[in-house]
């Protein structure tokens, strides 16, 4: 399940605005354009769709085992 939660944070939560009032763009001004930008927002949304796919991979091995 936690897993699951963080995969859709981490897809969910690049694209919205908290991204770009975050603590780390205000300690590090200079990595600002980094996190702005759309190839590492894909990045770590790319991360966050393997670790949906995981989580539905251990929920999909738990609810095996009971049948």
């Amino acid at each position: 399940m936690f897993f699951i939660e963080v995969g859709l944070l981490l897809m969910v939560l690049p694209w919205s605005s908290f991204w770009a009032r975050n603590y780390f763009v205000y300690a590090w001004p200079t990595l600002e354009p980094l996190f702005q930008s759309a190839y590492f927002r894909g990045a770590v949304t790319g991360i966050g769709l393997l670790n949906l796919v995981a989580g539905f991979g251990e929920m999909s091995a738990v609810f095996g085992m009971r049948e």
